[in-house]
């Protein structure tokens, strides 16, 4: 897809988003709709809240994801105003029809305790649609529903429909989901969009610095990629000259132990939010995901966000603004300049250019782990890819090489990418329990955890007034603004083709080539946006080229551009500058920050995992997601 496709594309279903937010239900005229927006159910039972795919599919949804194992339901209550008879119907999907005629996630519809005619999952493509249920004889008042997994295997349920035979209107049950409140107002110095580790970091940073911070983070928890969720280990270096002091703050929220896909308690989500919470310039909004800018002239005024349990709005008022979304949502939305996918080698010089530039993109991972929990069945189901002995892994855990979605639109495909990721986990185990050369190998295994959120590693990345490359990292260039070092490989992720993994289907392994590199420093002028005004940068979506992202992109380094752009944003509220007038008028003072940095100064536990081989440590490089 090029860039004008995708720019149409998701500019298109970006407007849909702020439509689909909404309260649990509405209790429309006699005859309308009612609407029940399954996020905000009163109880969530074993389902969980997915809000990754706002942005195209328009709305949060509840998702049964219990690795195989049914989830207990989820229940709420709702009205008629008449005596009657009713349709219910339900905004789902059935997401293997990419690959099969076999649904994986069926559930049911229980209105009042009895299930309807028709499962939800179960039939029509891998696109969200409305299914009809059935019918139901309803009198006048209170009932429930309750949606009834059947699987395990990820079904998914957006939104409920009631109403009269025969008054059936798709458009009128989206129209009825769009109720919104006045928006709450937060005003602050500093809105840092983002709760990952570079924006964390960021929004410690200008907090200490006296700034009033809100972070705002559309997840539960706090750490991004390595967040419980995701769980992907810190990679990189820190505290590295000429300004030792940076990486401070990175040493307080990381955790103590290394590792990809790991039990929940090794990324120490408790750890990075006591951080934030210590901090009484932060105003903390988790499960908010930011959906829309309001912009005077080059600037952002507010950012628009919304509580994805309550549909409850949010206008983030703020004189700055930090994009540490990944994605460069905020950038994107507020006409940001920027570029994805990857430069030609007749554009940039650069080594690890491609002849001709295209949108490739590096995916994204859904990592696995199993335990030894005694006999157990992970039975071959229709939906599942058919594996061999040549070509399913036999191990106890899938890594950062389970990598999806390379090649493919990273934000228009998200769901697709994700939902791919976590079947050839799903088929690949049910391979090696049932295949007689490994069912006695693994009897006494089961799968003890898929991600259902995707680690992703490139998407957007917003232009500045440096774009670093491969070239600025190869010759060392001594910039004037040089600010945190690079301490990783260029490493950049290309499918393994099946002459390799032995399958000729669609690429779910990945590989890299780590080519070494001296450590260099990024410019402070790639942490802020060249055409919106009052704009930072932290993490993955900064002003780099697709060949030094390969070297940006560990949580270690963004960790400290986030350092980096909070000292920046304490000068220009100091003196109301813009982020560009940070580096023509007030460098020195951003180098003096930087060299004193914004860590407390108290011991942190040993973190020396994960640090890579780029600075001649004779230590096998891993991969940092």
């Amino acid at each position: 897809m090029n860039m004008k496709a995708h720019n149409n594309l998701t500019s298109a279903l970006s407007a849909l988003v702020m439509a689909a937010i909404a309260p649990c239900a509405t209790c429309a005229a006699e005859s309308g709709p009612v609407v029940l927006e399954t996020e905000a159910f009163e109880e969530l039972g074993g389902w969980t809240l997915d809000s990754q795919f706002m942005e195209t599919m328009g709305s949060p949804y509840l998702l049964a994801h219990g690795i195989g194992r049914p989830v207990d339901d989820a229940k709420t209550s709702f009205s008629v105003a008449a005596d009657g008879e009713y349709e219910v119907w339900a905004r789902t999907m059935n997401w293997t029809a990419w690959w099969s005629d076999a649904p994986a996630g069926r559930f049911q519809v229980l209105v009042d305790g009895k299930a309807l005619q028709n499962e939800g999952g179960a039939s029509g493509d891998a696109k969200w649609h409305w299914v009809k249920l059935g019918d139901a004889a309803l009198s006048a008042g209170e009932h429930t529903v309750s949606l009834h997994d059947l699987t395990g295997f990820d079904g998914r349920c957006d939104r409920i429909a009631v109403v009269k035979v025969g008054t059936w209107s798709e458009k009128e049950c989206e129209e009825t989901a769009a109720a919104h409140g006045e928006a709450r107002v937060i005003e602050a110095d500093i809105a840092v969009i983002g709760g990952g580790v570079a924006g964390i970091c960021a929004a410690v940073t200008s907090a200490r610095g006296g700034l009033r911070t809100v972070l705002v983070q559309d997840r539960p928890v706090l750490g991004g990629n390595n967040s419980s969720e995701v769980r992907v280990h810190l990679g990189g270096r820190q505290n590295l000259g000429p300004y030792p002091r940076l990486g401070d703050v990175v040493a307080e929220i990381g955790p103590a132990r290394g590792g990809n896909a790991q039990k929940a308690s090794v990324y120490e989500d408790g750890r990075k939010l006591a951080v934030v919470k210590a901090e009484k310039n932060i105003t903390l909004l988790l499960n908010t995901k930011a959906m829309a800018v309001s912009k005077k002239g080059d600037a952002i005024e507010s950012v628009r966000a919304v509580d994805v349990r309550t549909g409850d709005a949010v206008a983030v008022k703020a004189s700055y603004f930090v994009d540490a979304t990944g994605d460069g949502t905020i950038g994107y939305l507020a006409g940001a300049d920027y570029r994805m996918g990857r430069e030609s080698r007749d554009e940039t010089g650069e080594a690890s250019a491609p002849a001709k530039s295209d949108m490739m993109t590096m995916g994204s991972s859904i990592q696995w782990y199993a335990e030894r929990r005694g006999v157990s069945v992970f039975a071959a189901e229709p939906w599942m890819i058919v594996l061999s002995d040549e070509n399913a892994t036999a191990a106890m855990r899938g890594d950062w090489d389970w990598e999806t979605g390379i090649g493919r639109d990273p934000i228009v495909d998200a769901e697709r990418i994700r939902d791919y990721g976590m079947l050839v986990a799903y088929s690949n185990w049910a391979h090696v329990k049932n295949s007689p050369k490994t069912k006695a190998r693994f009897a006494d295994c089961g799968l003890a955890w898929v991600a259902s959120i995707a680690g992703r590693r490139e998407s957007r990345r917003l232009i500045g007034d440096v774009v670093f490359s491969e070239n600025d990292v190869d010759n060392e260039t001594p910039f004037p603004d040089g600010t945190c070092l690079t301490s990783w490989s260029v490493d950049l992720h290309f499918p393994k083709d099946a002459s390799t993994t032995r399958y000729a289907g669609e690429p779910y392994r990945a590989a890299t080539v780590h080519k070494k590199v001296k450590s260099c420093p990024i410019p402070y002028r790639s942490l802020y946006s060249r055409n919106v005004g009052n704009l930072f940068m932290a993490g993955r979506n900064i002003s780099v080229t697709h060949a030094a992202l390969g070297t940006v992109r560990v949580m270690r380094t963004t960790g400290m551009m986030g350092e980096v752009v909070g000292m920046a944003a304490a000068i220009c509220v100091k003196y109301g500058c813009t982020p560009r007038e940070v580096y023509s008028a007030h460098l020195d003072e951003l180098k003096a920050l930087m060299k004193k940095g914004a860590g407390l100064g108290r011991p942190q536990p040993p973190q020396n995992y994960n640090e890579g081989f780029t600075l001649g440590v004779s230590e096998k490089a891993t991969d940092g997601l």
